[in-house]
């Protein structure tokens, strides 16, 4: 299976990759008002981990120079993660990602938004510019919701996965079980409790 061509997600050129989309089918009326809170759940990143249960990685957002924020996010800020099980040592147990690109497409039948993010050092830690996360700097996760005049859609697609190997000994192996589980199949299980909580307005 090849990964889809979506514009605006990066190409997939080596590593593993994933396509993990949620639909939801809504009378035309509603699509309006559902796909404004669509919008906010996808903006109120400190919150994803409510919309997936238990088990779910927590995510908060911190602007450029490392600090946490509330706010919307915006190209240049950071997300801190916290996976189930063990961190990553080096960034106290946690792993970074920075926003690398927001694109917001519209026209007369469809809506969507598209947030990129790539592994990151940790911006609270100005000495050290190693990569913190268990996935290598060329992997991507963008993030997409969407509306159609029949459909709302949320969306990531994980392209160029592979071990972070420039790290110590320590956080190499754990780099390696984390990801090597992603790649078979682990984390698209968990991306698709976020897309599907995304769409459960139930």
């Amino acid at each position: 299976m090849k990964p889809k061509q979506i514009n605006r997600v990066p190409q997939q050129q080596s590593g593993g990759f994933h396509d993990t989309e949620s639909q939801k089918e809504f009378e035309p009326a509603l699509l309006p008002l559902k796909f404004d809170v669509l919008k906010q759940r996808f903006f109120s990143v400190s919150k994803w981990q409510s919309y997936c249960g238990e088990g779910f990685a927590s995510f908060k957002l911190y602007d450029s120079q490392g600090n946490e924020t509330e706010r919307t996010p915006q190209k240049g800020d950071f997300m801190r993660i916290d996976i189930p099980g063990p961190g990553d040592p080096e960034a106290k147990g946690y792993d970074w990602v920075e926003v690398t690109d927001i694109c917001f497409q519209e026209d007369n039948f469809s809506e969507s938004i598209l947030m990129t993010c790539t592994p990151s050092r940790n911006p609270q830690d100005k000495k050290n510019r190693h990569i913190a996360h268990f996935y290598s700097s060329r992997a991507t996760s963008s993030f997409m919701i969407a509306r159609t005049p029949t459909h709302l859609k949320a969306a990531v697609y994980g392209r160029n996965e592979s071990p972070n190997f420039k790290a110590g000994f320590i956080d190499i192996i754990r780099n390696l079980m984390v990801a090597v589980g992603g790649i078979m199949g682990l984390s698209k299980i968990q991306w698709k409790k976020l897309s599907d909580g995304f769409l459960d307005f139930e």
